[in-house]
């Protein structure tokens, strides 16, 4: 795969998927380990990735008010609007707090990892596309499922969501806890709900 750093852009400004610096995105439900709360905070930081300047997010995730997982993943944006994700760093943690795997972890271009799309410029309903890869280890997968839902919850009702269904072929190889079959539902520039991950 040939990357030209000049396809990308530290600006994500895709409608579905807007990464601007300094925002805090919190989702909360239920899980089938418990109340999960998921806090996705969009860094200033960068990072250079097979020369493409990526957007740091820093992604944390509670089951039962415990520090579950930790990442810090890194996005592009190219010319036609796809969000690239290029890497991530993470680490999973017992409730003693102690980080018990970094599994999951990859590079765009260590290793034969290479750079996916966590969200499409313009998504149609059946598209499947691959989020990230890395043989054996990172290889989640995703599928647009609707357009047109409407969804509630504490924050406030949503309309005109997109459901998007996510996976990986690891999941009967690991111990990472499953996501079939999960929803992200977006709507405009803010997320709707998440369900299960």
């Amino acid at each position: 795969v040939e990357i030209d750093p000049a396809d990308f852009s530290t600006t994500i400004d895709n409608p579905y998927l807007p990464w601007v610096p300094g925002t805090t995105f919190v989702l909360e439900g239920e899980s089938e380990d418990g109340r999960q709360r998921n806090e996705v905070a969009v860094l200033h930081d960068t990072k250079e990735i097979l020369g493409v300047t990526c957007v740091v997010v820093w992604d944390r995730v509670w089951v039962d008010e415990v520090l579950a997982e930790e990442t810090f993943d890194r996005y592009a944006q190219d010319r036609e609007g796809n969000v690239g994700y290029f890497g991530e760093d993470s680490k999973e943690y017992n409730a003693k707090g102690e980080v018990v795997s970094t599994e999951g972890s990859w590079e765009s271009g260590v290793d034969g990892a290479l750079p996916g799309i966590i969200m499409p410029a313009r998504p149609r309903v059946g598209q499947t596309y691959r989020q990230e890869y890395l043989e054996g280890e990172a290889e989640d997968m995703a599928r647009i499922g609707s357009f047109g839902e409407s969804v509630t919850v504490p924050y406030g009702a949503f309309a005109n969501c997109m459901r998007v269904y996510e996976w990986t072929p690891l999941d009967r190889r690991s111990s990472r806890p499953s996501s079939t079959p999960p929803a992200w539902a977006w709507s405009g520039r803010r997320p709707c709900a998440a369900a299960k991950r």
